[in-house]
């Protein structure tokens, strides 16, 4: 089978963990090891988020007091970059000659997108409460809950086209490995004359995965992130996975604006659109996963909602 498969953003910079390289790159290894076993079955395409990083990198630029702030599409360029090489170089080392391209990803999006003015996209560091509301008072951002935390929030437009299809589509017929539209994309505008202009905001990259997916026929969609799959009553005492659900069956609205909730509507989005299945579960459990044995399976075939025996612990996303 021909898969895309998305990482989440925290799932190579995982909450509590050290906001250093080296942590990301041993992520990044344990992640490259994921993709090979994969790989020895299916053709592989990956993407990846970059909440975290991307969230880093602002505050980094913004602590520079004789330059402007850079504005979040060159940031979203920088971390789509840093993570691809990361990734690129891990995967080359456990992937026995196969040739590996990261590339740097164009997506396009509506400027008149609403998404521009409600922002959900959960970017940077976990704060306090306080902390965060200090900072938002202080830097006008947005902020939102986040699991225990707050984090600070910024557009999220729906992904239109990807700019470099055909390139992406040269490199998958010669069979190389392909990591592109990392963080959901560079998010740009197309003008009237054609130009493409930056944009402030970060796309959703598992909307981008699915978008990316369709447009190149795949299989099936994987979306791995650092939970176990969807839950249903989550945050009660009879919290269950949901093993297998019906693309009409779930609601985005229903789950958390900033995190699951893309998932599923990318996963629901893809299902009904390709009739394939796409998966939403743990990075370490990857094959089992799309085996069907862990994780949950969203299609337009099978069980409207088949849950669980037993809770699972959802972490924080």
């Amino acid at each position: 089978m021909f898969l895309v498969v998305a990482l989440g953003g925290n799932a190579l910079l995982r909450r509590g963990q050290p906001l250093d390289i080296e942590t990301q790159r041993e992520n990044a290894r344990t992640a490259a090891r994921v993709v090979a076993d994969l790989d020895r079955d299916h053709d592989v395409l990956l993407t990846h988020g970059n909440g975290p990083q991307v969230g880093l990198l602002a505050l980094q630029s913004a602590a520079g007091v004789e330059v402007p702030a850079t504005p979040l599409d060159v940031l979203g360029a920088e971390s789509e970059g840093m993570i691809g090489y990361l990734l690129e170089q891990e995967l080359e080392n456990v992937l026995d000659g196969r040739e590996v391209a990261s590339l740097l990803t164009q997506v396009v999006v509506d400027g008149d997108d609403p998404a521009f003015r409600t922002p959900t996209k959960p970017i940077g560091p976990v704060y306090s409460e306080v902390e965060a509301r200090a900072l938002a008072a202080a830097r006008g951002w947005s902020i939102a809950q986040d699991g225990a935390g707050w984090r600070r929030t910024v557009p999220s437009p729906r992904p239109k086209s990807i700019v470099g299809q055909r390139t992406i589509e040269i490199l998958l017929e010669f069979g190389v490995v392909v990591i592109c539209t990392g963080g959901g994309g560079i998010p740009v505008v197309r003008a009237a004359d054609g130009s493409l202009h930056g944009v402030e905001a970060v796309i959703d990259k598992d909307r981008s995965a699915a978008l990316l997916a369709r447009e190149l026929d795949a299989d099936a969609l994987l979306l791995l992130t650092d939970v176990d799959a969807l839950m249903a009553d989550w945050g009660t005492p009879g919290a269950r996975r949901v093993k297998e659900a019906h693309a009409d069956s779930l609601a985005p609205d229903d789950f958390a604006a900033g995190s699951m909730g893309p998932k599923v509507a990318a996963a629901c989005e893809f299902a009904s659109l390709t009739g394939k299945p796409a998966y939403i579960g743990a990075l370490g459990d990857a094959g089992s996963v799309l085996a069907g044995e862990t994780g949950t399976r969203i299609s337009i075939a099978g069980a409207e909602l088949l849950l669980g025996a037993t809770a699972v612990s959802e972490t924080s996303r």
